[in-house]
């Protein structure tokens, strides 16, 4: 780190030129990047796949990609106005690409709706929405509207914009900077923010390139900007009180910023790391949304870390002194707040070491109550329910759903494959079809069944495939219709009892929910192994310690699950309601994997923080106890004011109109709200006490593997010689 820090500000100018370059390039690109984000969900080696696999290749269509145009009548029989609904729907289906009119049909007296389908990704088909609206144009005495799962993320990129700026401008910036005017006191507080402003457009930046070959989730922009803010500010904090500190104890400028580099810097490498680690296991799981999450969280830390390697060195050493002169909180409040023997966090410490089996069991308990409310946790692969009603493609979908069925524009398709060219028209298939039908009609969850010989849209031009819509009652995310693809799969399939050689596979909205449920947490704790394991690998080498790592590991799951039990009483008991949060009886199924994974390492970005500096303490020959207190004293203040940060960074998904964000957002907060008040303010110093000098126990074998000194129990050695001063 030393020879490093010497190598950058030797060249700093080139430095500063590079981030100027990077970060100019970086704003031109990712001005695209929207347009090449979708929310499908890719569910390899399901029946999902298989059977969007048989609908793309045999009927031309791709599900996500179609549209459905509703047309209102204002009173008017449905009936006559289909001739000037069928040249509306022909031509919207003009300006698609690939696009294919299937069906221009009432489904009641005053709705007619038109199917349109596509070979396109949701992220391709999107982009035509305005065009297609824009040519279906108008019929007199109706309402028209251009719904589907292309069109509402076509609608819902601007709320995503709108909810960003909102979160960000209105809510995140503000908080810190009145957190970081606090905490530093002086003109210093705007070196996180310069920070900042070179970190989230580089990463946009990243991630537009890799969009441009990888399918990623329209989360990601709102993510990269409000988690990417948190975490630069954090470790450009840590940083930055760690230059002012060595600069009061005398230091000359290039030497205070290598002694930062060397002791904050190296905290913050291997808090990014940790958070990396966590993320970037996200692209082991075998869904492209969730390893979108993993891009995204691997970048995020990366250029964090790049960032306070390079670009905050060159930053503090030409305007680091002169920002320290400027102060903005009286002199005499700052003195007394530098006062480390009796300031409030020396204090509180002390206090904890007094009483420390009081406080870890207290602390402990709390975290378990909170966690309770867990146990009731419904997950649900989302819903249309959750996205703001006033989109033309929601109130389209309303329309349609109160006509045939929630699920109308997300259907099950069943397709069934003969096994042979003409299979269809035998005996023996459509008996079994018959019998299918008619197992389907009898279930309370199924409005209608849609199959008709002879339709190419149904058979195809082979014969050998079948395609037969199913629309359910509910919306695909509910209950009902999850519970509907367990009994279609294990009971009405089985019952109509095809003939041998056929194949039947149930894919579309319903199962692909089911699908994505199950394949997520059958690997999900393949993924809390790996991060656990990693995790600790990690912080026995920062922290040279066996006990450490594993104290951190438990009281960040702690912090975790008592995330999700407020998750839980906050959003399906309710309880946010009268703050404006959204109430749902379903957290979204791909919530808790991305909490813990990125929880599991900004969590432990606090505790490397405290951590590093009390072992700094310790090898300079403090006692245990003095050594918690201390480093409790000189970064319990930064924790908190970071944590703080990141809380109102996430609070900013709160403020936005999407449930399955107010979710993440609020999971996120309260998380580490938790975690720097209770887990790392009270617990570890409480824990620390116990364990006396177990903490710092390493023995000689481990710590050769992973190449740092041991440390023999009981014996007390100093970096600084015997006598430690």
């Amino acid at each position: 780190m030393e020879r490093w820090t010497r190598f950058v500000l030797r060249h700093r100018f080139i430095a500063l030129a590079l981030w100027a370059a990077t970060v100019a390039v970086a704003i031109v690109g990712s001005a695209k990047l929207s347009d090449l984000l979708t929310n499908r969900f890719t569910l390899p080696g399901t029946d999902s796949q298989r059977a969007e696999q048989i609908l793309r290749d045999n009927f031309g269509q791709h599900s996500t990609g179609a549209f459905t145009l509703v047309v209102e009548s204002d009173g008017a029989p449905a009936l006559t106005l289909l001739p000037d609904a069928r040249a509306a729907a022909a031509r919207a289906t003009s300006e698609l690409p690939t696009g294919r009119l299937v069906s221009v049909l009432p489904v009641t007296d005053t709705v007619i709706a038109a199917q349109i389908v596509s070979e396109l990704e949701p992220a391709d088909a999107k982009g035509s929405t305005a065009a297609m609206r824009e040519a279906a144009g108008s019929i007199p005495g109706a309402q028209m509207y251009l719904t589907g799962q292309a069109a509402t993320e076509y609608d819902l990129d601007p709320v995503f914009a709108a909810d960003l700026k909102k979160g960000e401008l209105y809510l995140a910036i503000p908080i810190a900077l009145v957190i970081l005017i606090f905490t530093f006191g002086t003109l210093s507080f705007v070196v996180p923010f310069l920070v900042s402003l070179v970190t989230i457009p580089t990463t946009l930046g990243i991630i537009w390139v890799i969009a441009n070959y990888l399918e990623l989730t329209t989360y990601l922009t709102n993510l990269v900007t409000l988690i990417g803010f948190g975490i630069a500010i954090d470790y450009s904090l840590l940083m930055v009180y760690r230059f002012r500190e060595e600069l009061r104890n005398g230091q000359e400028r290039d030497e205070a910023i290598v002694t930062m580099m060397t002791t904050a810097g190296r905290a913050v490498v291997f808090s990014g790391t940790a958070v990396a680690i966590g993320l970037a296991l996200l692209l082991f799981m075998p869904l492209s949304f969730m390893r979108g999450f993993g891009i995204g969280g691997l970048i995020i830390p990366t250029v964090s870390v790049l960032a306070a390697l390079t670009f905050l060195p060159v930053v503090l050493s030409l305007f680091g002194q002169r920002l320290e002169r400027v102060r903005l909180l009286p002199s005499k409040f700052l003195d007394r707040r530098a006062d480390h023997e009796r300031g409030f966090w020396a204090k509180l410490a002390r206090w904890i070491m007094r009483r420390p089996w009081f406080v870890a069991i207290g602390a402990t308990s709390l975290l378990l109550l909170m966690a309770a409310p867990a146990l009731a946790l419904q997950l649900g692969p989302g819903s249309n329910e959750g996205i703001p009603q006033n989109l033309e493609s929601v109130q389209g979908l309303n329309i349609l759903s109160g006509a045939v069925g929630a699920g109308a524009t997300t259907p099950t398709a069943i397709a069934i494959d003969t096994g042979k060219v003409g299979g269809a028209s035998t005996p023996g298939v459509e008996a079994a079809v018959g019998r299918l039908r008619k197992g389907l009609e009898a279930d309370p969850e199924v409005a209608r069944v849609d199959f008709r010989p002879g339709d190419p849209q149904y058979v195809d031009a082979s014969g050998r495939y079948l395609n037969v819509q199913v629309i359910g009652k509910s919306d695909y995310g509910k209950i009902a219709s999850l519970d509907f693809v367990d009994r279609l799969r294990g009971e009405i399939i089985p019952a109509a009892a095809f003939p041998a050689g056929v194949t039947v596979v149930a894919g579309g909205g319903p199962p692909g929910g089911k699908d994505f449920l199950d394949l997520t947490y059958g690997w999900f704790v393949w993924l809390v192994v790996a991060v656990l394991l990693a995790t600790y690998v990690l912080l026995v080498r920062a922290f040279r310690s066996l006990l450490l790592p594993l104290k951190a590991i438990v009281l960040n799951c702690l912090s975790i699950a008592a995330a999700y039990g407020l998750m839980v009483a906050v959003f399906k008991w309710g309880w946010g309601e009268p703050f404006g949060l959204i109430s749902y009886d379903q957290i979204e199924g791909w919530i808790p994997v991305i909490m813990f994974a990125m929880l599991f390492g900004l969590s432990m970005d606090y505790e490397v923080f405290l951590v590093s500096r009390m072992r700094e303490e310790w090898d300079a020959g403090a006692s245990n106890e003095e050594a918690v207190v201390v480093g409790l004293e000189k970064t319990g203040r930064l924790v908190t004011a970071a944590g703080l940060i990141m809380f109102a960074a996430f609070m900013g998904f709160v403020a936005g109109s999407i449930v399955g964000l107010q979710q993440f957002g609020f999971g996120l907060a309260a998380a580490i709200l938790i975690d720097v008040t209770i887990a790392r303010s009270l617990l570890v110093p409480a824990s620390m006490q116990l364990f006396g000098a177990y903490n710092w126990w390493l023995p000689e074998g481990v710590a050769r593997v992973v190449r740092v000194p041991s440390s023999p129990l009981g014996e007390h050695r100093s970096i600084l010689g015997s006598s430690g001063k």
